[in-house]
């Protein structure tokens, strides 16, 4: 990582831990279907956009919706996940990582939020961590979700970098998959066994 230019982080699960809120909110979604969504299936929703996350639980529950259903179903489940993040701080950024972005400006690199998200700024803006990034790229500008590249060339693209002068922090397989198309180089946040393709993981900060 020393020798790249450009850091681009995804958000939730690497940056701050509001993970768990999407999980709720999904969670009561997936409820209204007579569907148990366990945390392992959970963890295939990781990285990616709001709309597939959707089909995946209509598909795991065998359920379908008219087109308008759908859409008013996905803009409930950010509202219930809207209602959760709204009382947030800095308190919820994962232990370590404001350090790290303030030793990452100091040496002059520059920052990117490469995230599905479509609340994004206004995570880091409540935990206080807005002003370290040079570029946001999120779910309000790509229309191709991870493991599609987009969101990282896109960051790169606003950074005017090469992505092969970039490193990514990732926490999700699909996250690390669409590093590795967008030709970076990846450091997976978790463990190995969850991220096997990520050329290094840490376990945070």
């Amino acid at each position: 990582m020393a020798d790249k230019k450009g850091i681009i982080f995804d958000l939730d699960g690497v940056l701050v831990d509001t993970a768990k809120y999407h999980y709720l909110a999904w969670k009561a979604i997936a409820a209204e279907f007579n569907f148990n969504l366990t945390p392992t299936l959970n963890e295939q929703l990781k990285g990616v956009g709001r709309e597939d996350s959707l089909r995946k639980i209509l598909q795991w529950a065998e359920h379908s919706l008219s087109a308008e259903d759908f859409e008013s179903t996905a803009t409930r489940k950010n509202e219930l996940y809207l209602q959760h993040i709204n009382h947030i701080g800095e308190a919820e950024l994962l232990p370590g990582v404001k350090n790290f972005l303030q030793v990452l400006k100091a040496e002059g690199k520059k920052i990117a939020l490469g995230s599905a998200s479509k609340n994004a700024r206004l995570v880091l803006e409540r935990t206080g961590i807005l002003s370290y990034f040079d570029v946001i790229v999120d779910g309000t500008i790509v229309s191709k979700p991870k493991p599609h590249p987009e969101v990282f060339l896109r960051a790169a693209e606003g950074l005017a970098l090469k992505p092969e002068e970039c490193c990514v922090f990732e926490d999700a397989p699909a996250g690390v998959q669409a590093a590795k198309a967008a030709a970076m180089a990846v450091i997976g946040v978790g463990s190995k066994h969850s991220l096997p393709e990520a050329d290094e993981v840490i376990e945070g900060f």
